[in-house]
């Protein structure tokens, strides 16, 4: 399978100005970062362009100067996180690797990226109105793109015989969306750490595709 690379920046936004200049990406991620926090704690309706510019102690136009609106700012939040978790399963290095495993370790990316992200990775859950109808359709076209992959693997580890389950599909929603459910619970700096809960999300959703482990064979002296 060829990788697939996804555009770094929600359909109909533009591209941040001077792209790759230290400075300038430091202070639109400054901008995202105060937004991020605001979004989260308010929601997207409660918060305003001129609560962002104060908590920031910056003036309207420095904003204004990276993002139109705070849609803006907030679709540029949730993209990062959703092409991160839907590219999850386009590897370089890894082609060799076996179809179960593959789909073992996309799962496993697709989850760590969900944490990582958070909370910026729940908006499109917390909120799903908010999007323009482009954003959504590209949404989808992503996911499909990556459930798409995730099927032929799948089926593929089941012809290899590692993998164990009966309706694809059914199966590869089901795996794929356990992340999802995040939104309703998780919060950061809990019993577990965010690596901890990376390995027992990651386990589950083995356990649904019906991941076979080898056990090895000890050797007789």
């Amino acid at each position: 399978m060829n990788k697939t690379t996804f555009p770094d920046a929600p359909p109909g936004l533009r591209s941040p100005p001077f792209k790759g200049d230290a400075r300038s990406d430091l202070k639109r991620e400054r901008i995202l970062r105060v937004a991020e926090a605001l979004f989260s704690k308010q929601g997207y309706a409660n918060t305003t362009m001129s609560q962002i510019v104060d908590k920031l102690g910056v003036s309207k136009p420095f904003v204004y100067y990276y993002f139109h609106n705070k849609q803006d700012i907030f679709e540029t939040l949730s993209w990062r996180p959703t092409v991160e978790c839907f590219s999850a399963l386009e590897f370089d290095e890894d082609a060799a690797l076996p179809a179960h495993l593959r789909v073992s370790k996309g799962l496993e990316r697709l989850i760590r990226a969900t944490i990582v992200n958070y909370p910026s990775a729940f908006f499109p859950y917390r909120e799903p109105q908010v999007y323009r109808p482009e954003y959504r359709a590209a949404q989808k076209k992503m996911a499909r793109h990556f459930y798409a992959r995730l099927c032929a693997l799948m089926e593929q580890g089941r012809q290899e015989g590692m993998l164990e389950f009966d309706e694809t599909k059914i199966t590869a929603l089901a795996a794929g969306s356990l992340p999802g459910f995040l939104f309703y619970w998780y919060r950061p700096h809990g019993r577990l750490s965010s690596e901890a809960m990376v390995t027992e999300l990651t386990k589950l959703s083995c356990r649904v595709i019906g991941l076979r482990i080898r056990k090895k064979t000890s050797k007789k002296a």
